[in-house]
């Protein structure tokens, strides 16, 4: 299908207009500015709050300083079993996605020194930890027979449309955590990001003279990203009382590189083919504050906040950068998530619940786009592409003092515009798209909007070893 092969550095004008193309911008959102928050199954259980708790190697995936609150050894594996679901809505039909994955989730371990000294220095402790997120998410939209197109082959109306991604977002830590006299505990940590994305944007039309389906990729897709990053994190807790503790982190933006390979149609001199390029991202800063509260070894209480102070930012090599930077810098909120869980033991059974709100990172976005009947107009849309987001929590752990095995369960709901459709080529940029098949050009300046509504259903269990 591929007849050439071609080569393309950051500054060519394959990813030019971005800000027309869905999927980069989503993706820049919901994977290389998010952090893997797949934790053990205690820490999925409390929706991830434990940054004045501390205590295991999940500190470092929230505030490093928790891992000086470890008196003891522990090693933990945990696998999980991920469900996705997507209902894209569109002129009345709806077309259900939904995939169940296993992997390992998480991966971790604290080994506790204590100081053998007359200072008020009791433990330096040493963290490894490993998460691990499925990116897996197709969004595929039903077709509205009132959208129609004029193709060389003759009329045509929409069929139906499909974002579809899959992939792995991984996060690897390696951490210190310090002990001041069971009152202040102080850490620091590094992380290494790893992801792989392949990514799809394909459009379908129904033919009006002999009700064929004609499938059309939009320039530069399929691609396929391979992508590094690194962050470090430092954090200090406080013990305000036996009960009553106070904690904060800062986790310095993540500098990523992305390498891509893409194809490429109708190129002038090339035709189809492929190509790739590379370029530099740097995620936003975040911060969490957070509380906690032990009312004694039987129930605990723990509350985050974390904040991002950034916004993304690409290095610019040429026009593709800079407009997407210049979009983010118009459209993009600094993110802000609360996470509380609680803990309660009754004797070796442990019970546990959790709750978190992320909100969503873009503003309200004015599009024109072809209304149910056909017809175009503009819109203003408070969750174009993402949105906010809920999840709740709960689960079990038994304490076989040695031994532990805990379980939970993650429900996680959003709600959002799906745009699409949109592309055309222009003086310097090319964003429409072609069929193999049929060799046809679709150009549109006006996208479609579905309705989704996303619901992950998530699994976990972990085993656990103290030392």
């Amino acid at each position: 299908m591929l007849k050439k092969s071609l080569v393309f550095m950051s500054i060519s004008a394959a990813l030019f207009a971005q800000a027309q193309d869905v999927s980069v911008l989503r993706n820049t959102v919901d994977v290389y500015s998010n952090s893997p928050m797949v934790g053990s199954a205690k820490f999925n259980a409390m929706a991830g709050a434990n940054g004045a708790l501390g205590g295991d190697a999940n500190s470092l995936l929230t505030n490093p300083a928790g891992l000086g609150v470890a008196i003891s050894g522990e090693v933990s594996g945990t696998l999980s079993i991920s469900g996705n679901k997507n209902r894209s809505s569109l002129g009345g039909a709806a077309v259900d996605y939904t995939k169940t994955k296993g992997d390992l989730g998480n991966a971790g371990g604290v080994i506790a020194f204590p100081l053998m000294t007359e200072t008020a220095w009791k433990f330096i402790n040493i963290g490894i930890n490993f998460s691990n997120q499925s990116l897996d998410n197709v969004i595929q939209s039903p077709g509205n027979a009132n959208i129609t197109a004029s193709l060389p082959d003759g009329q045509a109306s929409l069929a139906g449309h499909a974002y579809s991604r899959y992939g792995n977002l991984s996060k690897m830590s390696f951490g210190v955590g310090a002990n001041y006299n069971h009152n202040l505990y102080i850490g620091a940590g590094f992380n290494f990001f790893n992801a792989s994305i392949d990514q799809g944007d394909q459009l379908a039309f129904r033919m009006a003279n002999n009700n064929a389906l004609d499938f059309f990729d939009k320039q530069y897709s399929p691609y396929y990203e391979r992508s590094s990053g690194f962050s470090a994190s430092l954090g200090v807790i406080g013990k305000l009382s036996p009960n009553f503790r106070l904690g904060a982190s800062l986790e310095t933006p993540t500098f990523w590189n992305i390498d891509r390979e893409f194809n490429f149609y109708n190129h002038p001199t090339y035709g189809n083919g492929s190509g790739a390029e590379s370029r530099k991202f740097t995620s936003p800063l975040k911060a969490t504050v957070s509380a906690a509260f032990v009312a004694n070894k039987n129930f605990s209480l723990n509350v985050d906040y974390t904040l991002g102070l950034t916004k993304p930012d690409y290095k610019v090599y040429g026009n593709p950068e800079r407009e997407l930077n210049d979009f983010f810098k118009d459209n993009y909120k600094n993110m802000s998530e609360v996470r509380v869980g609680a803990e309660y033991r009754l004797q070796q059974v442990r019970l546990r619940g959790g709750y978190s709100y992320l909100s969503n990172p873009m503003d309200a976005i004015n599009i024109t786009r072809f209304d149910n009947g056909g017809g175009v107009g503009d819109e203003t849309y408070n969750n174009l592409m993402l949105s906010d987001r809920n999840l709740i929590s709960f689960g079990i752990g038994y304490d076989f003092k040695s031994f532990y095995i805990d379980a939970s369960y993650q429900n996680i709901t959003s709600k959002y515009s799906n745009p699409f459709m949109r592309g055309f080529v222009g003086n310097n940029f090319d964003s429409a798209y072609y069929s193999i098949d049929s060799k046809s050009i679709y150009e549109n300046g006006n996208y479609a909007v579905s309705d989704v509504k996303n619901s992950r259903n998530n699994f976990f269990l972990t085993v656990g070893w103290k030392f």
